[in-house]
């Protein structure tokens, strides 16, 4: 009994440990790439600062701002910490912010000797976002408990996959594609581990994810290749042509690894609500057969289509919302605006990603199916 429960424990958290030592030495390797300057940035630094003073408001009377502000900042970090600064503030609303006294402010500084060029940038909002952040992962722990905070664990697994797997693998000119699965992979896998640990339940789950996310990248290859819409046609495409040229950054590919990431948490949903719904009535009728626990399965998967089905639809109409309300003002043709490049993405993301929902589900019930039924342990909760 004692060696059961210690290769339990090995299989539990031994071979996560090592795969995950392997992992950081991979992000560590893939993290070793010097980067193309693409702008020279030589001697431009952001640094903070506090506004201590309002030399010149740009307020008028209607309560508009015009021009810029000229204020006084008291900096907090970079060579000019503890400085007082004279500098200003545009009115845009994308640089620049409306300065007040004893707001801290990110300044853009270049120094060139004891002569330097500074603007605020923006508000300091950085504080915000991590105490908004922390305050989220705390209330995901205190509300669930362990399984919150392995799944806040995932959550920061998944965020670290992408930002140190992710990006340096497609800058470094592998398919955008291939990576976004890999990624879905780790994340799927890692995310279940967490939740279920080393069970049928996570393998059906896992695979059910797999299955789903490439679908979705299947059918929006097919919609790509049957309207003309591409990665070609996104808004900033001319900032990713910079890219394309000093690196040989695989441009086209970012908008269906997009889609795949962006699909993922629905199939993941789906995938373990079906995979644990199954498991539950191998539970409680330990003979159900194959074919019955199939058929059952599938009503189930049916009614969670029923509402799942519109998630990713919403959510990418949701991201469009601003340019859905433009093309209403400006009532453009019917015509026009349903083959604008910009819809026809919403439509592909939404249309594929929901493809990927829908197809999860078979594959799901029928990977659970065997797997369930392959080897049976009548009342074993925990899915082993």
């Amino acid at each position: 009994m004692e060696r059961k429960n210690i290769k339990r424990f090995g299989l539990r958290w031994g071979l996560p440990v090592l795969l995950a030592l392997v992992l950081i030495l991979l992000v560590v390797r893939l993290n070793q790439v010097e980067k193309t300057e693409i702008i020279s940035r030589a001697g431009q630094t952001f640094e903070t600062g506090v506004v201590t003073e309002i030399l010149e408001d740009n307020m008028q009377e209607d309560g508009t701002r015009v021009g810029q502000q000229t204020v006084v900042v008291r900096m907090t970090s970079g060579v000019k910490k503890g400085q007082l600064l004279k500098t200003t503030s545009s009115a845009g609303y994308l640089f620049g912010t409306a300065c007040k006294v004893g707001m801290k402010v990110v300044v853009m500084q270049s120094v060139a000797g004891n002569a330097s060029v500074t603007s605020i940038y923006s508000q300091d909002r950085s504080v915000v976002l991590y105490a908004f952040a922390a305050l989220y992962l705390l209330a995901l722990c205190l509300v669930g408990g362990k399984q919150g905070i392995r799944g806040a664990l995932a959550l920061v697994f998944t965020f670290v996959s992408i930002a140190f797997i992710y990006l340096p693998l497609v800058y470094q000119g592998v398919s955008p594609f291939w990576t976004a699965v890999l990624i879905c992979a780790l994340a799927a896998t890692v995310t279940l581990y967490l939740i279920s640990g080393p069970t049928r339940k996570t393998l059906v789950a896992t695979l059910g994810t797999l299955a789903g996310i490439i679908a979705a990248g299947v059918f929006a290859t097919l919609f790509s290749a049957a309207s003309g819409v591409t990665g070609w046609n996104v808004s900033d495409i001319e900032n990713l042509l910079t890219l394309w040229e000093t690196n040989e950054i695989q441009v086209g590919g970012l908008l269906f690894s997009g889609l795949l990431i962006s699909s993922l948490g629905a199939v993941i949903d789906i995938a373990v609500s079906i995979g644990s719904a199954m498991y539950e009535l191998c539970v409680q009728n330990p003979n159900i057969g194959r074919q019955e626990l199939f058929h059952a399965g599938m009503r189930i998967g049916r009614d969670m289509m029923g509402t799942d089905s519109n998630t990713l639809i919403l959510a990418f109409a949701g991201s469009s919302i601003s340019m859905l309300v433009l093309d209403y003002a400006y009532d453009l043709p019917w015509l026009q605006i349903i083959n604008s490049n910009n819809i026809g993405i919403a439509v592909m993301q939404g249309l594929s990603g929901s493809f990927g929902i829908i197809l999860s589900v078979p594959a799901t019930v029928l990977l659970a199916s065997y797997i369930y039924t392959g080897k049976r342990k009548a009342g074993n909760a925990k899915g082993d």
